[in-house]
Order: C-alpha cells, then sequence, then structure tokens
C-alpha cells in the first residue's frame, strides 16, 4: 500500500514539483496551500507523513506543527526551512517534528529523510543515533545494531563514568542538557548497562504530549473512556514493564498528571483512564529536561515532592562547544554512519572542512552535527573528500569571521554602511578581477556576514537592524555567492 504524504506550502510550484516527485517515487502526495487548509485535511485524511514549510502565509509552521501533533500525537511532521536556521530547528524538533529540510530542496534527502521518518515509526528504531556516547562494544537495547562509540574529551570521559556508575543501580535519574546533546541515547546507555537489558525501553516525548490525552498516553485507557476511545489501550507504563521509561522534557507535564504520575513511583500501581482495576508496574524511570527541575518548581511549575522522586541521581550532557577533543571523532562516526545509510563511500573531510568543525560553536549539539554530515555526505560523490561548499552557509561565515562585529548605535542601527574587513583578506571567498559593482557587493557580504555573527544568525533580528526584510536579506547573500562563482 502506497504512504500517503501531505504537502503544506503556500508557494504553489514547490507543492507541485514535490507532489510529482514522490508520485515518480511510489507516494501518494495531496497539496494544502495554507495552514489552515492543511490542518483541516490532516484531520480529515490519513496521512503517513507531512511536509509542512515553516513560513506560511497564514500561519507560522511551528502552529500548524502543534495542531498537527494534537490531532495525532504520533504523526510524523517534516519542516522545511527557508535556510540553515539552527535555532528555529531545535524549536521545531523540541515542538515534535520529526525532522527538517533546508531549502533549496535535495529530492534524495527529502526521500531519506521520509524513509528514515518510517523506518523508525515501523521498527521503533533510529537510522542514525543523535548521540555517540558509550563504548564500542555496547549496543542499543532490542530496537537496532548500531554501536556506539565514546570520544576523547574530558566532559565526555566523566560523563561516560557516572553512566557506569548510576547504571547498575536502581535510581531514578534526571538528565540535564542543551536540546541535541543525546538525552535519549545516555538513557538507553543506562538502561543497556543496567539489569532491564533486553527488557523494554520506551521514550517519550512529553513535549508532544496534549494535555488532555497525556494520562491515556501514559496510563492507557479503556473501552469507552473519553470521546473516541473505541477500545482498550496500553499506556507507555504497561508498555514499559519490567524494563525502563524515559520521560523527555518531564515539565511539559500538566499538574494532573504530575500528581498522578507520583502516585505511580510511590505506589507502583495504576490504573487506566476510566478503569478500576489496579495494575503492578515495575518501571524504572529516567527523566530529562533542558531547565533545572529545582527552579521549575520553585517557580510552581513542577511538583517539589515529584522532583525529589526523580533526582536520587542527576548527569549533565555536556553541549558540543564544550567537548572540541570529539569533533574529529564525532566526524568520522557520523560520516561512516550515513555512508552505510546511503550506500556510498565518501572518505573523509578536508583539511578546511575539520577546521570548520572546531571552529563552529554548535548551537544545535550533536543533532545539528548529525544533520550536517548527512547533507555533506549526499552531497559529495563517492570516492571524494567532503569540501567546505558543502556546508551550511552558517558554519562557512562564521568560521571565516575572526574579527569584531560592526558596531551598533543605540537606535539598533549599523554606525557604518560599509564595514571592510583588510586585516582577515581570507574572511570571504576571494574574488577575481574585481571591479566597482563587485568590490561594493563584497563590502556589502562582509558587513551583513559580521552582524550575523553579532545577533548569533538570527536572520530576522539582523534584517531589522539593517533596515530590510528577510528575503531582501537572503538574496544579498545569494547574489554573492553568484558573483563568487562566476568569477571564480
Amino acid at each position: 500500500m502506497k504512504k500517503k504524504i501531505l504537502i503544506i506550502d503556500d508557494d504553489t510550484d514547490i507543492c507541485l514539483l514535490l507532489s510529482k516527485f514522490l508520485a515518480r517515487k511510489g507516494y501518494e502526495a495531496d497539496t494544502a496551500y495554507s495552514g489552515v487548509k492543511g490542518i483541516s485535511m490532516f484531520s480529515q485524511g490519513n496521512y503517513d507523513a507531512v511536509l509542512c514549510d515553516y513560513r506560511l502565509g497564514d500561519k507560522d509552521g511551528k502552529d500548524v506543527l502543534a495542531q498537527l501533533k494534537a490531532t495525532d500525537p504520533k504523526a510524523i511532521v517534516i519542516v522545511i526551512t527557508g535556510y540553515s536556521d539552527i535555532k528555529t530547528a531545535v524549536e521545531i524538533i523540541k515542538a515534535g517534528a520529526y525532522d527538517y529540510i533546508t531549502k533549496p530542496l535535495i529530492p534524495d534527502e527529502v526521500l531519506n529523510v521520509l524513509s528514515a521518518a518510517f523506518n523508525q515509526s515501523e521498527t521503533g528504531s533510529l537510522t542514525i543515533p543523535v548521540s555517540s556516547v558509550a563504548k564500542p562494544a555496547v549496543k542499543r537495547s532490542n530496537t537496532t545494531s548500531v554501536d556506539f562509540m565514546i570520544g576523547n574529551a574530558a566532559a565526555t570521559k566523566e560523563l561516560y563514568r557516572q553512566i557506569e556508575i548510576v547504571a547498575p543501580t536502581g535510581y531514578s535519574i534526571i538528565l540535564y542538557g542543551e536540546s541535541g546533546t543525546g538525552k535519549e541515547v545516555v538513557a538507553r546507555t543506562i538502561h543497556d548497562y543496567s539489569d532491564r537489558k533486553g527488557k523494554p525501553f520506551v521514550a517519550v516525548d512529553c513535549g508532544t504530549l496534549s494535555k488532555e490525552l497525556s494520562g491515556s498516553e501514559l496510563f492507557g485507557h479503556v473501552k469507552g473512556a473519553f470521546t473516541g476511545a473505541l477500545n482498550d489501550k496500553d499506556g507507555h507504563f504497561e508498555t514499559a514493564n519490567g524494563g525502563t521509561l524515559f520521560l523527555d522534557e518531564v515539565a511539559n507535564l500538566s499538574p494532573d498528571v504530575q500528581a498522578s504520575l507520583l502516585r505511580v513511583i510511590q505506589e507502583r500501581k495504576f490504573k487506566r483512564v476510566g478503569g478500576t482495576k489496579e495494575m503492578d508496574v515495575d518501571v524504572r524511570i529516567i527523566v530529562a529536561s533542558n531547565e533545572n527541575l529545582q527552579d521549575a518548581y520553585r517557580r510552581g511549575k513542577f511538583r517539589e515532592d515529584l522532583y525529589h522522586r526523580f533526582n536520587e541521581f542527576s548527569i549533565n550532557l555536556p553541549p558540543l562547544r564544550n567537548r572540541k577533543d570529539d569533533i574529529i571523532s564525532f566526524a568520522n562516526f557520523f560520516l561512516a554512519k550515513t555512508n552505510q545509510e546511503l550506500n556510498k563511500e565518501v572518505v573523509g573531510f578536508e583539511d578546511r572542512v575539520i577546521s570548520m568543525f572546531l571552529s563552529y560553536s554548535w548551537p544545535g549539539n550533536l543533532r545539528e552535527f548529525r544533520n550536517v554530515v548527512r547533507r555533506s555526505v549526499l552531497l559529495t560523490p563517492g570516492g571524494t573528500t567532503i569540501k567546505a561548499d558543502t556546508l551550511p552557509w552558517e558554519i562557512t561565515g562564521n568560521s571565516a569571521l575572526d574579527t569584531a562585529a560592526p558596531p551598533v548605535n543605540e537606535a539598533g542601527y549599523l554606525q557604518n554602511a560599509v564595514v571592510m574587513n583588510s586585516s582577515n583578506p581570507t574572511a570571504v571567498p576571494p574574488v577575481r578581477e574585481l571591479d566597482l559593482k563587485s568590490t561594493a557587493v563584497k563590502a556589502e557580504y562582509e558587513t551583513i556576514m559580521n552582524l550575523l555573527k553579532q545577533v548569533n544568525y538570527n536572520k530576522k533580528k539582523a534584517a531589522e537592524i539593517l533596515n530590510i526584510d528577510r528575503k531582501t536579506l537572503y538574496n544579498k547573500i545569494r547574489n554573492y555567492e553568484q558573483l563568487t562563482e562566476k568569477l571564480n
């Protein structure tokens, strides 16, 4: 049976091209030219996945994502972004998107992401892990045969030492870390090192659970418990019985569900929603949060008694920018896994690419790193090395700039219309045979890139400071790249 894809994009050309391409590849595709129409079609149809543009004419892609997830918490939603905006991508994934794809769209990338999403949905396994922190001899629990590795950075070794200490115990654990640092992978590793290995490992993203359905998702329900409860349903606690339950972004659970969760932990019993029968449960709980739960309970957002139940042991996952000694190992790790996924033989990285990796701050951490390598491998012919022109411009622009950002006045506008970077002649790709026009374009490009660095690559803010719209900002960057290609 053909997989059914819904494309939501206000660009009719993209909708037409994507739908025709997917049809040729054996998918059935429908299109919606607005967020409202897409939400309506999704609620009425039975779609296997959604490709949704982040910036729609009537709605923000994040709002569309939230409504799709409210309709079906397990919906596979892949978001299309205009440029590789990592902060936006991190927010999208935290909100429940499976992945993101950047424009201009690469057909093979669309197919690979869809294939990985369907594989994960059907088998419960990840095609490529978002982190790699355990010893090579250890496998992920009963869902995949992907090996782990341990890095060389002191922070990574300390992380792994804590995992080895706490894994054999029955302690509940809180994992802290920025988005993309691999909290779920660490939780799986702890499970694999415990005496519960071989028993179920169930991961739940609490950020995607609606207030109305979170109780049903966690504890199950009986037929007729609420409108739409047509059959009895096992909850995540039942599914994980005997094993480990991982609750990601646990602070997003509603107060009612937090109270029910506390009772289950205390009594090791629970009832399905609408049910009267108490069921015994034996589950080790690992929770994760990118905010401090102690601060959350002090603000009244999280129950203090539940926090103390969870806080038998806590682990902080260091961001990738604090693990520079691991960069090369991770790059080779992701390269090997992507070669396997794509059946390619890309042989390595240019020295310039490695230098860019080492100087970049990686705000999206290992998830961003994985996506960058995957995209680069896709664009690189087999038998050759990955070159800098396959990297997103956030990385190439950042690595090229080591001078101060341009001064900004109190009103937030640039004090100088043109900022030249004469102290760093390699700040942008060299342009031969410069004339007046190309010199002006080069200076303009340097100004934009310096400002983007200052505002942490927030393109909306940069456009406001420059007093231009985002589309104009993108066009100016593209114009310089085209000029460089023409002259080189």
